[in-house]
């Protein structure tokens, strides 16, 4: 097992001034803020998974405790058979992290010599880091770019060498905190075809947390949705749709204009508008009360249907929706 999380929860005692007007008059009190309560996972090798939440949901404070950036208040966590804090140093061995807004490449150097020094500071001989160098140099297109300084890379060029960076050693588990923000659609699609390639290839497990559901639905068989710092889902992404009471919605083209108050609908199905003088209709439906094609031998029974296409929710719909009905 690569992650295992048991009731791991994290405190933070924050002051606050409080009293009447005037500065002889205020006081300090401290109040305890439950950033992560009892959360509970495991994540195996291999896996693909997704962490997401809103901001301040608890997602960035589980990651350092992943890491050993911050010790829990209670609970248990191991990651790669490690306990994070007490050996932090073995842990930095076998995973790898990459953060979208801080860089882990010596911005004043060429792309090319951040690499030895990473590599002796995984402790492994050029023997080792050398042919890997190599490999994702070849893998992510980092040739023509290597001798250019990482604070004159752009963007899509510097994430690309991030990623490298992150996979030298490697590592067991590679933990992405925004690895897309802010990149082009090409570079986006670019790095997540890499990512996925490595995640197949050589087994690495993968844990992402963002705020681009298009990175979640290309890279994640599995997420977590995490709120108030507690899980509030964690399943495959079609298991969210059914925890969210999300409807799909069919669209259907009929030869013929047909009027709205001709298509009778049968139950589980609402009509959400007419089209192109009443020849496309949208209809939403519950699928757990309603099949596809029930629908559409209901909706075949009032006219001829010329063509039609099935729309599955945004994830973006899907997290607001559980996010509403857990409160």
């Amino acid at each position: 097992m690569i992650i295992e999380a048991e009731a791991l929860s994290r405190n933070f005692t924050v002051a606050e001034a409080v009293g009447g007007r005037g500065l002889g008059r205020l006081r300090r009190r401290s109040r305890t803020v439950h950033a992560v309560r009892d959360v509970s996972f495991t994540v195996e090798q291999g896996e693909a998974v997704g962490y997401i939440g809103a901001n301040g949901a608890g997602k960035s404070t589980t990651i350092k405790m992943l890491t050993g950036i911050l010790v829990p208040s209670s609970g248990r966590v191991t990651v790669c058979g490690l306990q994070p804090v007490p050996q932090r140093q073995a842990l930095a061995r076998k995973i790898g992290v990459v953060f979208g807004q801080r860089s882990q490449l010596w911005w004043d150097l060429p792309l090319k010599d951040s690499f030895p020094i990473l590599g002796a500071m995984h402790r492994q001989p050029e023997s080792r880091w050398r042919p890997r160098f190599q490999e994702l140099a070849e893998q992510m297109g980092l040739d023509p770019f290597l001798g250019t300084p990482v604070r004159q890379l752009s963007l899509g060029q510097r994430m690309r060498g991030e990623v490298a960076a992150a996979l030298l050693h490697r590592p067991e588990l590679v933990i992405l905190d925004e690895p897309t923000i802010g990149l082009d659609m090409i570079s986006k699609e670019s790095l997540r075809r890499f990512l996925d390639f490595e995640r197949r290839e050589n087994g690495t497990t993968l844990l992402l947390t963002t705020h681009d559901m298009s990175d979640v639905q290309r890279l994640c068989h599995r997420i977590l949705v995490v709120d108030d710092g507690a899980i509030a889902f964690d399943g495959p992404l079609t298991g969210l749709a059914e925890v969210a009471e999300a409807r799909r919605t069919m669209v259907v083209d009929f030869s013929s204009p047909l009027p709205v108050p001709d298509l009778i609908l049968p139950q589980g199905a609402v009509h959400l508008g007419a089209e192109s003088e009443g020849i496309r209709h949208r209809i939403a439906f519950d699928p757990r009360r309603l099949s596809a094609s029930a629908l559409l031998a209901a909706v075949a029974a009032r006219a001829e249907v010329a063509d039609l296409s099935l729309h599955e929710p945004d994830i973006e719909d899907l997290v607001r929706q559980l996010y509403t009905s857990a409160r």
